[in-house]
């Protein structure tokens, strides 16, 4: 039985003293933990205070890089990452892709990179508003899976998180419906299983984002 796994970024937002504020409110009215696995993915300079502060809440990094060292300025790679604390990691996101040239083949080998380090990557898919409008997405998803998972092993596979972002419900208030985020979800799971295997496809989480609220 999969856990289910809710986990929200915040982007380009919290100083290091605001997010030790939020870590400090949230872990006291956390609860259900048994039940799912919550988790924030923080900026790098708040990635430190959260994992100190945190007691049963997941704590990911936004962005990786996937390599060790080097001239890279303003980088942050998965040793640095580790040493911290963290244990999962958010890759591919559209903003990434959108505004950094971010590619599958980035996102692949960054997966590789977290798992040799025992960080979960949480790869995030999706397709731009032109695309949905076209019928385009199951071409898109199946393209960037492909893309994105390349050289991992079904065991790799088995273990990460896939975020399903439709871009163009990202910040833009829009949200898919219930039907099309089911359905949108079940075509991942589906190409896992044509990329690898059914008990792969079953073990691995999928979560569905973008523009989501209590109200939706």
């Amino acid at each position: 039985m999969r856990k289910p796994i809710i986990v929200g970024n915040w982007k380009m937002n919290k100083t290091p003293s605001e997010a030790l504020e939020f870590m400090k409110g949230i872990e006291e009215v956390l609860t259900g933990t048994e039940n799912a696995d919550y988790g924030v993915g923080a900026p790098y300079v708040d990635l430190d205070v959260c994992v100190k502060n945190a007691k049963n809440l997941i704590i990911a990094a936004e962005n990786c890089n996937e390599l060790d060292s080097g001239a890279y300025t303003g980088e942050v790679s998965v040793p640095m990452l580790k040493e911290v604390g963290i244990t999962y990691c958010i890759i591919g996101h559209s903003e990434r892709r959108t505004y950094y040239a971010e590619t599958d083949a980035h996102c692949a080998a960054k997966a590789k990179r977290l798992f040799a380090a025992d960080i979960t990557p949480i790869l995030c898919i999706g397709e731009t508003e032109a695309q949905y409008d076209a019928g385009e997405t199951a071409n898109v998803i199946k393209s960037q899976l492909q893309g994105s998972l390349a050289g991992l092993d079904a065991g790799e596979v088995a273990r990460m998180v896939i975020a399903y972002e439709p871009i163009w419900a990202i910040g833009t208030g829009k949200s898919a419906s219930v039907e099309i985020a089911e359905n949108c979800c079940k075509l991942v799971r589906d190409t896992v299983k044509d990329l690898y295997d059914e008990q792969t496809a079953q073990n691995v989480r999928i979560q569905y984002g973008g523009s989501v609220k209590p109200t939706n």
